[in-house]
């Protein structure tokens, strides 16, 4: 029985190669099913976000031909040849592989560092491996341990506490300004990536009131509806901004489309309540001589990089931590793993020593004779304790042993002295 792991991720393969082996959660089942198929693949799940595509899975011997019918079952499902991917293909097992699922639970293995949204991914694949009767033993408890460290990593680092992104680190700013986001109006100037991840985190902090403004007004409809927001003409952002809190521009603008008078009318229709302007936008979209009127805030991007570079070293340190709580989650599984190979053995040396307490006990009752119930239940009892004793600590330092490097030398002799092996052939 092997642990394994096979996939590809941002690391190792562009957009264009993941993107093309990308699985739908709707079609997780059916991949699954696939793979189950495979009479070299004894457990199976799969996870596939837009940054990776990976498959865990339990071999019944060695690995390798378990890891080949995963990638030739990726290939067909997709209606590729494993020659389009192979090259970004990684392939981890026992240790390795164990550490690779912890890392990526804790999301240390993510493109953004501590982000949390993998974590949720993870239990979402795994409930459908289960619904699919796919997991067993061997990867049920794997993911048991995975949440557990990821939740270690989350309480006991600060990996997720720092935002490493100009859109978060933005967030950021606004919750320090206004504190709680929550019932705060915010306006997107723009409808690209930026202004999407922008909403995102500002949602996540509870904002309800969103409205979005472009020069394609389609694409501040199609952002605006996506967060239960309202699109606005780009005529009419300082209107709407006399009653938005949090305003956030990263348009392609060639030049500033908001200056220093501008908000001077706008913070007079406020009644001087303050508010908050992130500019993103390169080139910039709002005049440095904004921040010069009364409870103006203006950030640029250079000011959130700044936030960000920092950020990232803070993360980077608490990374560090985080890997040794991985560490040591890794050494537990791996204990509890090599104790399973203990278990035949101790079942096949049970089954033989009863076999033969059975065997010698039918001889001693059948010479001893006229012995009441009571007497025969009374020697077989004492038969069972003897048994029971003579297997006690053999067994109780065979477990012990099992979870050791070289645990199977001390399961492979007492298999050897007792015979179990011609017993099974």
């Amino acid at each position: 029985m092997e642990l394994f792991v096979v996939g590809l991720s941002h690391d190792t393969a562009r957009i264009a190669v993941r993107e093309r082996l990308h699985v739908s959660e709707k079609e997780l089942p059916k991949l699954l099913d696939l793979l189950g198929e495979r009479s070299e693949i004894v457990e199976r799940m799969a996870l596939a976000t837009c940054n990776r595509v990976e498959v865990y899975g339990v071999s019944e011997g060695s690995a390798t031909p378990a890891m080949e019918a995963v990638v030739e079952t990726l290939a067909a499902h997709r209606g590729l040849q494993p020659v389009a991917f192979a090259e970004a293909l990684y392939r981890y097992t026992a240790a390795d592989a164990v550490r690779h699922v912890f890392r990526v639970a804790c999301s240390l293995d993510s493109m953004v560092l501590g982000e949390p949204q993998i974590l949720g991914q993870v239990k979402a694949a795994f409930t459908v491996a289960r619904a699919q009767a796919a997991v067993g033993m061997v990867l049920s408890n794997l993911m048991e341990q995975a949440f557990h460290v990821a939740k270690r990593v989350r309480t006991e680092t600060g990996i997720g506490s720092a935002p490493v992104s100009i859109a978060s680190a933005g967030v950021d700013l606004a919750r320090q300004i206004f504190g709680d986001l929550a019932g705060r109006s915010v306006m997107i100037i723009g409808a690209g990536e930026m202004a999407e991840l922008a909403l995102r985190h500002l949602t996540e902090d509870g904002v309800t009131s969103v409205l979005v403004a472009n020069r394609n007004y389609d694409r501040a409809v199609a952002l605006a509806t996506e967060f239960n927001g309202r699109a606005v003409t780009f005529e009419s952002i300082r209107r709407e901004m006399a009653e938005t809190d949090i305003v956030i521009s990263c348009t392609g603008a060639p030049h500033v489309i908001l200056r220093k008078e501008d908000l001077q009318v706008i913070i007079h229709e406020r009644r001087h309540r303050p508010i908050f302007l992130i500019d993103i936008a390169n080139p910039r979209d709002i005049d440095d001589a904004c921040n010069e009127v009364d409870n103006v805030y203006l950030k640029s991007i250079d000011d959130l990089e700044e936030v960000v570079k920092a950020n990232r070293t803070e993360r980077q340190r608490e990374a560090q931590r985080a890997d040794v709580i991985v560490g040591r989650g890794v050494g537990l599984y791996l204990d509890w793993l090599r104790g399973l190979d203990a278990v035949p053995t101790i079942v096949s040396l049970r089954d033989r020593l009863e076999a033969i307490r059975q065997m010698e006990l039918e001889k001693a009752l059948g010479k001893l004779g006229g012995l009441t119930s009571e007497q025969q239940a009374t020697i077989a009892s004492m038969t069972q304790a003897m048994v029971n004793k003579i297997l006690h600590q053999p067994m109780t330092e065979l477990k012990r042993q099992a979870a050791q490097q070289n645990g199977h030398v001390y399961t492979s002799v007492l298999r050897r002295l007792f015979g179990l092996e011609e017993k099974e052939n």
